[in-house]
């Protein structure tokens, strides 16, 4: 009988896991699929890894079971070669307001305690498990990047087998512009308030995933040219933090400099983030490409640049309806890369450390004939929130993960524009236009 599968975990994007006070008896959820508290899981001015409101003590729970419960479901019943020696599948819960070194850590952690688990069943223990034990893992969205992290702080010690991304902004989404700067944004609630704004600019994930590639801005002469820069940004974004520690800092003295201070830091420590992530080498982590699925969602209508202009002294987004495209299909390859999921545009979302010949493309019209609520779903909530419920994501994720051939060889997937040497993980994968 062959090895059974190693353990995998499910790594959640940005707002999918719920967060919890834990400070009421008994505790409350202040973040799930229908309650979104923007009040409580705010973070204060003096010390973003706590709640402004105290006392408090917001923790992370389950993973939204609306967006990974299919996908986790799937994963236990086709990685399992038999109902009494299951493969273990987690989901990985983690406070994704934080930091992503943070969740890199914390996930360092988790796999060890899988392994641990896993050592005790029997039929792992039979095949000798424990002489090598890996995990696999599995991210979807900023959760690709909590995996990437996670190996880059680990190196060649790591304990991971095969990794599979859904969708994951390597280098950014305007999304993220978007939400910082209204408050609103296909990131999560679609319907903007002063609140969800305060919450969004002193949540340091977000600005992690800041859109870094290249030539994603359209700036006007005079201004910087990078969104790590704050003279990039408009002047409400300080004038909030100010505000906000007016509210609720300590100190209420000098505002104008702590607020850009403040601003400055995230900002930098999200520039530093990235630069960590673009650094990451497979070589020195003993893995080969061949182990990494990695997949973006292609052929939705999905914002590919921002342009920036001048007012004045200072600097203004202009959020133009014109660069929302998609151009999937155009002949010409650099014109067919402007498009994405809907949240993530094409170009965010290539890693550096993959060659682009790996890289795997997949639509919405990937949904198959009978997933209508997930199609439906598709077009609510967006392309990007609902890929991890695709039948066909979930039979391509299982056989990258064995190397067991996709029974009726139901799989496919495209490769990126201009690649005519495509070299996915999955050998002779289907082609689909």
């Amino acid at each position: 009988m062959p090895m059974p599968a190693f353990p995998t975990i499910v790594v959640p994007g940005i707002t999918g896991t719920y967060l919890q006070d834990d400070y009421p008896l008994p505790a409350e959820t202040v973040w799930s699929v229908l309650r979104r508290d923007y009040e409580r899981i705010a973070l204060h001015p003096d010390n973003t890894r706590l709640e402004a409101l105290e006392p408090a003590r917001v923790i992370p729970g389950q993973a939204f079971e609306v967006a990974y419960k299919e996908l986790i479901n799937e994963l236990r019943h086709n990685l399992s070669l038999r109902e009494d020696q299951p493969v273990p599948v987690f989901a990985f819960g983690y406070d994704w307001r934080q930091p992503i070194e943070v969740a890199e850590a914390q996930l360092g952690q988790f796999i060890e305690e899988v392994i641990e688990r896993t050592k005790l069943l029997r039929h792992y223990d039979r095949e000798n498990y424990a002489a090598d034990p890996k995990v696999n893992l599995v991210g979807h969205s900023m959760g690709g990047l909590v995996i990437a992290g996670y190996l880059h702080r680990t190196g060649p010690s790591h304990k991971v087998h095969k990794v599979v991304t859904l969708a994951t902004p390597f280098q950014g989404s305007f999304e993220a512009v978007i939400k910082i700067a209204t408050g609103t944004a296909n990131l999560g609630q679609s319907e903007p308030s002063s609140r969800e704004r305060e919450a969004a600019r002193l949540t340091p994930a977000l600005y992690q995933l800041l859109p870094s590639f290249e030539d994603g801005l359209e700036v006007e002469e005079g201004l910087p040219r990078s969104l790590f820069d704050p003279g990039i940004w408009q002047p409400s974004i300080v004038e909030t933090i100010k505000e906000y520690i007016r509210l609720h800092g300590l100190d209420r003295t000098d505002r104008d400099r702590r607020a850009r201070e403040l601003f400055a830091g995230l900002l930098n420590a999200a520039q530093t983030h990235r630069t960590r992530i673009d650094k990451l080498n497979l070589a020195s982590l003993n893995m080969e490409p061949a182990r990494w699925l990695c997949v973006v969602g292609v052929d939705s209508n999905t914002r590919v640049k921002l342009k920036v202009v001048k007012r004045g002294r200072v600097a203004d987004f202009e959020f133009r309806s014109e660069h929302r495209q998609n151009k999937w299909g155009d002949p010409d390859p650099a014109t067919g890369r402007l498009t994405g999921d809907g949240t993530v545009p094409f170009e965010g979302a290539v890693p550096t450390f993959l060659p682009l010949q790996s890289l795997v493309c997949v639509k919405s019209s990937d949904f198959g004939y009978w997933e209508v609520q997930d199609r439906l779903f598709s077009e609510i909530a967006g392309f990007h929130g609902i890929m991890p419920n695709m039948d066909m994501l979930h039979r391509l994720i299982v056989t990258h993960l064995t190397g067991r051939p996709a029974r009726h060889a139901n799989i496919w997937g495209r490769p990126a524009p201009g690649v005519s040497d495509w070299d996915p993980p999955i050998p002779n994968l289907e082609t689909k236009p």
